[in-house]
């Protein structure tokens, strides 16, 4: 194993490698085919062999898990599926003493139907101050038939759901996640003392789930598609927020980072001021086909807004919501976009791979942060997860035509000749394992020199190790069409050949890590990364 590194102190979060924990398909420790904090605790030794500085936990808290736990139900307490409170302590402390922090969710735009605070909200009855913590409204029509207003949902179908009383509550996900009403005082200050236990219990940083979402219109008026300001997303509203939570979060040395969909890069930047949010993730080059002219503009644009700031970029693949790098980079259209995703999608798989490891050079080399969501490092395709197995209810709203997101979030494989791939000893996944899943497993990969981990493991060893790698500046080269190439500071540079044919290499560089095999006079093959440091 890894000896456990210092960790940095100064601002660390600047230039981390972050892991992504779906803690549902991590691993097992029960055996009852769900994910637990016990089986992470297990398996903290392959992230420090992997290198990795932090790990985010997706919602761990009680929850009736409509929505894969973003439907929480008490923010204070673990659910039972994955383990208690003492075993999140137990992990954190484990995680710190292995040079790993831990950082967590929140999800602050809405509770579960099973909150009691929504609870007593139905029972107090219309006009209560129950139901001010919630958007409870009267209806439209004659009878108050019709839902207070037209908002399009975050996922497919109504965002309005009228009870037995006849109003209604807003949810811009689903009826089971009613949103908040942050213009309650007692709102903000419920999450604030939130933010606290987390923080006293020794977690480094936080995720803001949907954080452009939080503040209303408070008239509530019908949406116009084009029409600024937005009734319910990136409302000025939100900036006091969150200068309160930074407040909070420099009491203790802590971090955020903003889920933060917006296309204006302005808008964008003004939640990473010095009194905000640290970070932010980057979703330009999430969903950013596979394609050098556009790969540089979305690598231009990010560092562009967030320099005004002096915010550090994030960089990311994939993660919970997206479907995996393997085999988005292997179709015909390679860009990513919820709208556009169907069953039956031609892949080539082969094509994909190869992409994806030039693709983690590309990003481990970039400015800034990088977030790694589970099974990117040993190359995880998207399974194809039975109909009848589905559990997503993103694939239930569309009427069926949308296959969710549970295709990347099938449990992990760890021993290839242990029952279920080594995710748990006897209980049956949660999400089936397809067929050949311990092909990708990480005790197969860890003795494989041309494996995906054994890249990841390579690349994130020279990122620590080499100082002009992380935060820093980046200058572009001049190179062929359809290759990036760039240096970083202390001689580094990165070239990827996305053209049709081989490219030569810059004179008096020494090769350092390459996602492929050269060819036998030294070029750099198609769909292929490199990293390199000048000798001259």
């Amino acid at each position: 194993m890894a000896a456990p590194h210092s960790p940095r102190t100064d601002d660390w979060w600047r230039d981390a490698v972050i892991y992504q924990i779906y803690p549902r398909s991590f691993a097992d420790g029960d055996g009852d085919g769900t994910g637990d904090l016990a089986g992470a605790r297990a398996r903290l030794s392959h992230l420090a062999d992997l290198g990795v500085d932090a790990v985010w936990f997706t919602p761990w808290y009680a929850s009736p898990m409509v929505d894969g736990g973003y439907d929480v139900a008490d923010y204070r307490a673990v659910d039972p599926a994955f383990g208690t409170l003492e075993e999140a302590e137990k992990l954190i402390a484990q995680a710190a003493g292995m040079g790993i922090r831990v950082i967590v969710d929140i999800v602050p735009n809405h509770v579960s139907d099973q909150h009691p605070w929504f609870r007593a909200a139905l029972e107090a009855g219309p006009g209560s101050p129950e139901r001010e913590l919630f958007h409870f409204r009267p209806g439209r029509g004659e009878d108050g038939e019709l839902p207070p207003n037209d908002w399009p949902s975050q996922f497919a179908g109504p965002t309005w759901t009228r009870v037995a009383d006849g109003e209604w509550y807003l949810h811009l996900f689903t009826p089971e996640q009613p949103d908040l009403n942050w213009a309650h005082p007692a709102v903000r200050r419920e999450h604030e003392d939130i933010l606290r236990f987390w923080f006293e219990r020794g977690v480094a940083g936080v995720r803001i789930d949907s954080a452009a979402l939080l503040v209303k219109d408070p008239a509530l008026a019908d949406f116009t598609e084009g029409v600024d300001p937005h009734p319910y997303i990136d409302q000025d509203g939100l900036h006091d927020i969150y200068r309160s939570w930074r407040a909070v979060a420099d009491e203790y040395g802590a971090v955020f980072v903003g889920e933060v969909w917006l296309p204006d890069a302005e808008r964008f930047a003004r939640y990473l001021r010095p009194d905000e949010l640290h970070t932010a993730f980057n979703f330009t080059f999430l969903t950013c086909p596979w394609d050098a002219d556009r790969l540089r503009r979305a690598i231009d644009d990010t560092l562009a807004e967030h320099a005004p700031v002096g915010a550090p970029a994030t960089w990311v693949l994939c993660n919970h919501d997206v479907t995996r790098t393997v085999t988005r980079y292997g179709r015909a259209d390679t860009a990513f976009d919820f709208a556009t995703k169907t069953f039956g999608t031609p892949t080539d798989l082969d094509l994909g791979t190869r992409r994806a490891r030039a693709a983690a050079l590309l990003t481990l080399a970039l400015p800034g942060s990088v977030y790694l969501y589970q099974g990117e490092e040993l190359g995880l395709p998207e399974a194809d997860v039975p109909l009848d197995r589905i559990q997503d209810p993103m694939h239930f709203r569309s009427g069926g035509t949308d296959p969710g997101r549970d295709g990347c979030r099938v449990p992990l494989p760890w021993e290839a000749d242990a029952p279920h791939a080594g995710f748990g000893s006897h209980g049956e996944p949660w999400l089936p394992q397809p067929e050949g899943w311990a092909a990708y497993a990480v005790d197969r990969q860890s003795g494989d020199p041309a494996s995906m981990l054994t890249l990841y493991r390579e690349a994130l060893a020279l990122r620590r190790a080499e100082d002009g790698f992380g935060d820093g500046p980046l200058t572009w080269l001049p190179a062929p069409d359809d290759v990036l190439a760039f240096a970083r500071p202390a001689g580094l540079l990165c070239m990827v050949n996305l053209s049709a044919a081989p490219v030569g290499l810059p004179p008096h560089a020494r090769v350092l890590l390459t996602s492929g095999s050269l060819t036998e006079d030294g070029r750099l093959p198609q769909d292929t990364a490199v990293w390199l440091r000048t000798t001259a």
